[in-house]
């Protein structure tokens, strides 16, 4: 058994940023970061667009962000979550340039802000298009510099140690080694991110997989708001690719025009902005379109831009485009909708604290209220920032009081993995892509009743196999991995089953 003061399940900004904050303010304290792939793979990290903040009342206004955040998330936004995070993004912003942050700046030596759909002005902070990763490498840096602070790379949670309401930490296993143990914590914090590849196609690296939510919602917490999926409008299209090479929002503030195979700019006769209406409007548009046309793709016309410009604005874009056998200056960039963000989650207070004692969460893991039905392009950095502050704060005035682990909790520790056959283990991932398939085709941009419901059957089946198998001990992280992603598959079936009405990314065409 390992005992710490502070135990974070996940690397991205959202606890890194606490993890920094808490170890700098307590050196006496102990804090323990446990994430499943390197200590940098994270959502985080695949950021290009940026972070959304109002650095300027004169050219924007709080005011003005505040009502793009809520036009965006359909009315069901929680206004004064909204209020509290934009006017806190001056000072979080701040606080990643003194930890060493670097963010564009225009030949004024002012912030070259960036347009992207849904907002009415440019105020998107951002580092060519490299945001996340830039931001992730500086705090990173800060977090291995304090000597409090213990980060443990290729460990995976198996599950929250939870007795009448109250979180003692969780059971981890060690990819590598296979050893079990149990992290018992005064506190502990869910930045477990999103769940990406629950879907078939999606932006998110590989271990994003709904694990937080999946732990939470078997210890007992309220989940809420899980039917609002967001899709991003463009990834790079290939037709074997599962992980989509993603093509900024910014690219369309830039000035990129979406095209079907004849040329013409069916966005324009959807909504007025085009392609700078927000993201649930152009994913829906183009799946649309798609249907109607029967073709594979959309496009992503750049040719008519300053290519000078643009180069030096999404160079990453542009070096991975042509690597791909596109190059944005002479064709254009085939483009589809995929899996992109999950604006539902564990729910917390504005403290980032959830229905269970002593467990918060942060991040993208988090329904916090600020996305409501649709996030508003770059706002997730900007929540993850604040929420990692406000869990900071509260926490710096607990007192950490005699947290002993009840008996029933330490019987956990008992080693329960054996290796599995490689007829297990090919089982195991043709199920995965099954349930990958399931997900994009049933429950997609587009959904219906009667699918849902298929899914729902199919998933409740295999749950139970599942779980059956996980008893008998014949099991492995990776298994436990699946399971959460069908967990996270049927919170999203359910919630959109018992939703009647189509607003933001949620669409269903029968009730």
């Amino acid at each position: 058994m390992e005992k710490t003061n502070y135990l974070i399940l996940g690397s991205g900004v959202a606890g890194l940023t606490f993890a920094l904050k808490m170890a700098t303010r307590f050196p006496d304290r102990k804090i323990t970061i446990i994430t499943k792939g390197d200590e940098d793979e994270s959502n985080t990290k695949y950021a290009q667009g940026g972070v959304a903040v109002v650095t300027s009342e004169i050219t924007d206004s709080y005011q003005d962000h505040i009502e793009d955040t809520l036009i965006a998330g359909a009315g069901l936004c929680d206004l004064s979550v909204v209020e509290m995070v934009i006017k806190n993004g001056p000072k979080r912003l701040q606080e990643l340039i003194s930890w060493g942050a670097n963010f564009d700046k225009n030949k004024t030596g002012n912030f070259d802000l960036g347009m992207e759909g849904g907002h009415s002005a440019s105020r998107v902070l951002h580092h060519k298009d490299q945001t996340g990763f830039e931001i992730e490498q500086k705090i990173l840096k800060q977090v291995h510099r304090q000597e409090n602070i213990e980060l443990l790379p290729h460990h995976f949670a198996l599950d929250l140690l939870v007795e009448n309401n109250r979180c003692y930490g969780a059971k981890v296993i060690h990819i590598v080694s296979k050893k079990t143990t149990i992290f018992q914590a005064d506190f502990t914090i869910l930045a477990t991110g999103g769940i990406g590849n629950t879907y078939q196609h999606s932006s998110n690296p590989s271990i994003a997989t709904g694990d937080g939510i999946a732990m939470a919602f078997r210890a007992g917490a309220t989940i809420l708001d899980m039917e609002f999926i967001q899709f991003h409008p463009t990834v790079f299209y290939e037709k074997e690719s599962k992980n989509k090479f993603l093509i900024s929002e910014a690219v369309r503030g830039f000035g990129a025009h979406l095209k079907n195979k004849r040329g013409e700019r069916f966005l324009l006769k959807i909504d007025s902005r085009g392609e700078l209406a927000s993201r649930d409007i152009v994913s829906q548009a183009i799946n649309m379109e798609l249907k109607k046309s029967g073709e594979p793709c959309v496009f992503l016309d750049c040719t008519h831009l300053d290519m000078d410009k643009f180069k030096k604005h999404f160079p990453t874009i542009v070096q991975t485009c042509i690597a791909k056998g596109v190059n944005p200056a002479r064709a254009w960039i085939p483009v589809v909708p995929a899996q992109h963000y999950l604006c539902g989650g564990v729910d917390v207070d504005t403290n980032g604290q959830t229905s269970i004692q002593h467990l918060y969460a942060c991040g993208e893991v988090s329904r916090t209220g600020l996305h409501g039905a649709n996030r508003l392009a770059s706002n997730s950095l900007l929540e993850a920032l604040v929420y990692a502050d406000n869990i900071f704060k509260h926490l710096a005035s607990c007192d950490l009081k005699e947290n002993k682990l009840p008996i029933s909790l330490e019987n956990k520790n008992n080693p329960d993995f054996i290796p599995m056959t490689n007829a297990h283990q090919i089982q195991l991932q043709d199920l995965k892509t099954e349930l990958q398939a399931l997900m994009s085709s049933s429950v997609g941009i587009v959904r219906n009743d009667a699918d849902l419901k298929i899914a729902q059957n199919r998933m409740t089946e295999w749950k139970s196999i599942l779980e059956n198998t996980t008893q008998k001990h014949l099991l492995n992280w990776k298994m436990v991995e699946i399971l959460n992603q069908i967990e996270v598959g049927l919170l999203i079936v359910e919630h959109s089953l018992k939703r009647k009405e189509n607003c933001g990314g949620f669409m269903k065409l029968n009730y």
